[in-house]
């Protein structure tokens, strides 16, 4: 498996603490957390760094106050960042309270979230 199954076992009881409903998508190389049919947070193994990374899906309002935490940087797969999304570096996310730092921010942003176009 390309990531970490202890990350995602650590996301899968943030999920189930906090009562949410959700359901795991392989995608992009790694593991989509769908929490609305939206993608919520991530698994991503980043090659060249040799780590897995959490992919996040906050928002614009929260990226601007979020990238200045250890750890988090700019979601960029084309050499474009997307706008909204950040990777966080394990040093980012290996304390418990970061790692739920990290998933309620998704949480909070996810009922703005657009949803991706269904595929006919």
């Amino acid at each position: 498996m390309a990531y970490s199954e202890f990350l995602s076992d650590r996301i899968h009881q943030i999920f189930k603490d906090k009562r949410t409903n959700f359901y795991t998508k392989r995608m992009m190389g790694g593991l989509c957390f769908m929490v609305d049919d939206k993608m919520c947070c991530g698994i991503h193994f980043d090659k060249k760094k040799e780590t897995d990374l959490l992919m996040a899906r906050i928002g614009e309002e929260a990226y601007a106050i979020a990238i200045n935490r250890t750890g988090c940087y700019p979601m960029d797969f084309t050499g474009r960042p997307m706008k909204g999304y950040v990777f966080v570096t394990p040093e980012g996310f290996d304390m418990d309270e970061d790692l739920e730092y990290w998933i309620q921010l998704c949480l909070d942003f996810n009922p703005l979230a657009k949803s991706s176009k269904k595929k006919k």
